[in-house]
C-alpha cells in the first residue's frame, strides 16, 4: 500500500500541514523543533492505530480543542483519525470505529535516533524497542502484551495495600502468569530467528568477520504457566514489602553481544550503530516474510548520525520500499 499525501490540522505544532509523497523516497527538510517527527507520527496513527510516544492528550496542539489527520493512498482509499480532547475516533471506508481495524493496520519500520543508541539503552527502553517490533508481524503480540501490562498495572495496585493477602492476588497471578509465558515464548522464537541472520547481516555493513548475537535474558531459562505462578506465589512477601511485582517478562531484557562480550563496553560507536543497522533490516524481511508486505520505512533525522556508508547502505537496502525520510540538511538519497 502506497502513500499519497498526509495532512495534519491541529496536530502538535502544525495548525494544518500537508506532505504529498512520492511513491519511493519522500524528504522533509527542516529545523529541528519544526515538527517533521509529528509528520511520521501522524503516519504511524494511521497505519498503527496509536503514537508511537505519546498519548493523544500531548499531541493536541496548544490552544485548541481537537486534532484530524488524513492518510490518503494512490488507490484512493483514505483513513482519518480524529481526536476530540477525550475520544479518538478512526474513519475508514465509510465506518467510524474506535480503534483502527485490523485490515488497515500496515506494516511500518520506524527509525528513530535514539535506536542508534539502543545496545547502551536501559532494559526497559530495549524492552519497548523489541515489544514495537515484535508488535509489528504479530497482532497476537499485542494482545498479549496489553493483557499482561493492564494485569501488572493491577497487582501493582493492590500491592500496596497494607492488609492484602495472597487469595486477593491469585486472579491476577493467573492471568500475569498465562500472558507473560505467550510474551516469553514469542520474544525466544523472534529473538532466535533474528540471530539466525544477525552475524551475517552485520558483516554486508561492515565489511568483516565479527560475531553478533542478541541474549535474551529472562529470570528463568524456560518459561511455563506453572513455573510463573509458582514464582509469583512465592515472591508475595518481598512484593507486600516492596510495593511491585518483582518477577516477570516485564523484567526481561535483551543484550547484545560482539565478538562473544557485552556490546556495550567492547563494540565502537561505529561498530553499535553498524549492528542497529543490522538489525533494522533484519526487522524489515521478518515483517515481509510474516505479512508478505513490504513494510512502509519512516526515518526520522537518521542521516545526520551516519556516515556516508552507513547512509549509502541504509539507502540501498530499501530501495524497493516506500520510503519517508526527516532530515535537518539535504542527503543524496538517490541509488
Amino acid at each position: 500500500m502506497i502513500i499519497k499525501s498526509i495532512k495534519l490540522i491541529n496536530f502538535r505544532n502544525h495548525s494544518t500541514y500537508q506532505l504529498v509523497c512520492e511513491d519511493e523516497t519522500s524528504l522533509i527538510l527542516g529545523e529541528n523543533g519544526c515538527g517533521k517527527t509529528s509528520v511520521l507520527e501522524a503516519i504511524y496513527i494511521l497505519t498503527r492505530g496509536k503514537s508511537f510516544r505519546a498519548t493523544d492528550s500531548e499531541i493536541i496542539k496548544n490552544g485548541t480543542d481537537y486534532y484530524r489527520i488524513e492518510l490518503e493512498f494512490v488507490n484512493g482509499e483514505k483513513n482519518i483519525a480524529t481526536y476530540d480532547g477525550s475520544t479518538k475516533t478512526f474513519h475508514i471506508l465509510d465506518k467510524k470505529t474506535r480503534r483502527l481495524p485490523k485490515k488497515q493496520k500496515y506494516p511500518v519500520v520506524l527509525f528513530l535516533p535514539s535506536d542508534l543508541n539502543l545496545i547502551t539503552h536501559s532494559p526497559s527502553r530495549r524492552r519497548e524497542y523489541f515489544d514495537r517490533v515484535f508488535a509489528e508481524f504479530n497482532d497476537s503480540y499485542s494482545v498479549s502484551l496489553s493483557k499482561y501490562q493492564k494485569a501488572l498495572k493491577q497487582r501493582n495496585e493492590l500491592l500496596k495495600n497494607d492488609f492484602l493477602t495472597k487469595e486477593a492476588l491469585f486472579s491476577w497471578n493467573l492471568v500475569l502468569a498465562k500472558y507473560g509465558t505467550e510474551l516469553f515464548n514469542y520474544r525466544y522464537k523472534y529473538i532466535q530467528e533474528i540471530n539466525k541472520h544477525l552475524t551475517s547481516t552485520y558483516r554486508s555493513i561492515a565489511k568483516n568477520d565479527d560475531e553478533v548475537e542478541i541474549n535474551y535474558k529472562t529470570e528463568i531459562n524456560n518459561y511455563s504457566e506453572e513455573k510463573y505462578l509458582s514464582h509469583l506465589e512465592q515472591n508475595f512477601e518481598r512484593d507486600s514489602y516492596l510495593g511491585h511485582t518483582t518477577f516477570g517478562v516485564h523484567r526481561d531484557d535483551f543484550v547484545f553481544y560482539f565478538n562473544h562480550k557485552p556490546a556495550e563496553g567492547s563494540a565502537s560507536r561505529g561498530e553499535c550503530r553498524s549492528i542497529i543497522l543490522a538489525l533494522k533490516f533484519i526487522e524489515a524481511d521478518l515483517i515481509y516474510q510474516k505479512t508478505h508486505q513490504k513494510p512502509l520505512i519512516l526515518l526520522d533525522d537518521v542521516f545526520s548520525e551516519l556516515d556516508e556508508t552507513r547512509r549509502r547502505c541504509l539507502v540501498d537496502n530499501f530501495k524497493n520500499n516506500q520510503v519517508i525520510i526527516t532530515s535537518v540538511e539535504m542527503h543524496n538519497t538517490s541509488s
